[in-house]
């Protein structure tokens, strides 16, 4: 069993001169098609405990994950999740898709925080200083200011803020999944989401990369230019 996340950082950073923290993961970076999509929660200095069993969104079933969302939102101050199609990800690449997701998901919030605490060591989310592909996510939302980010590795772990965000961002992205499983039922992605298992990799043998995969990439069973051209 694994020890149970805290509110302590996010405690720690609330003390410091933060008013309202966004707290930020994201789910589908790995994944073969769909979206990838980020989470946000926001907290305040007066956000009560995380509700029991908020774990990082990986170790929870399915179940679990759905039983806890409704209680997540009602918990937090506010919250949101953002999405990045397969088709921007394919246009502008991973990681500035990541960009535009949590673009998205900033734009949707009533509540704006005024600091971050982002799963994993990079800042995906801060637009660089120099043009190239992020100038082109900016083309592609309306965008909204960034605040200051801090990053912590093993996040959704050990900080409870991020590991609710987590189960908001795999919920609303497995329901997506789950819709699209019924256009595309061959590639199984009401089972596996859109990730690499042998029901979906036997299907993109079989048929080839879908509308919604990231054809870019290097998809098991198809080549890149195959992925590419069909």
């Amino acid at each position: 069993m694994s020890t149970a996340p805290t509110l302590r950082v996010e405690r720690s950073m609330l003390r410091d001169g933060v008013t309202h923290l966004g707290a930020v993961d994201e789910v589908g970076r790995g994944a073969l098609c769909g979206p990838v999509s980020i989470g946000i929660v926001v907290i305040s200095a007066a956000t009560r405990t995380a509700p029991q069993g908020v774990r990082d969104s990986k170790l929870l079933t399915p179940e679990a994950r759905e039983a806890l969302a409704p209680k997540v939102r009602r918990w937090a101050v506010d919250s949101a999740v953002g999405h990045a199609l397969a088709s921007e990800i394919d246009e502008v690449g991973i990681m500035a898709a990541m960009r535009l997701a949590g673009q998205r998901a900033l734009g949707a919030l009533d509540v704006r925080p005024d600091a971050l605490l982002l799963d994993g060591n990079h800042n995906y989310l801060t637009p660089p200083v120099q043009e190239g592909l992020f100038g082109e996510v900016s083309a592609m939302v309306d965008e909204v200011e960034v605040p200051p980010v801090t990053t912590m590795i093993k996040a959704d772990m050990k900080c409870a803020a991020v590991a609710a965000a987590s189960i908001l961002a795999k919920t609303s992205r497995d329901a997506l999944m789950v819709a699209l499983h019924e256009e595309y039922p061959d590639y199984a992605w009401a089972d596996n989401k859109g990730y690499s298992a042998p029901a979906h990799i036997a299907a993109l043998e079989r048929l080839g990369p879908s509308a919604y995969h990231r054809r870019s990439w290097s998809l098991p069973g198809t080549s890149p230019v195959l992925a590419l051209e069909s």
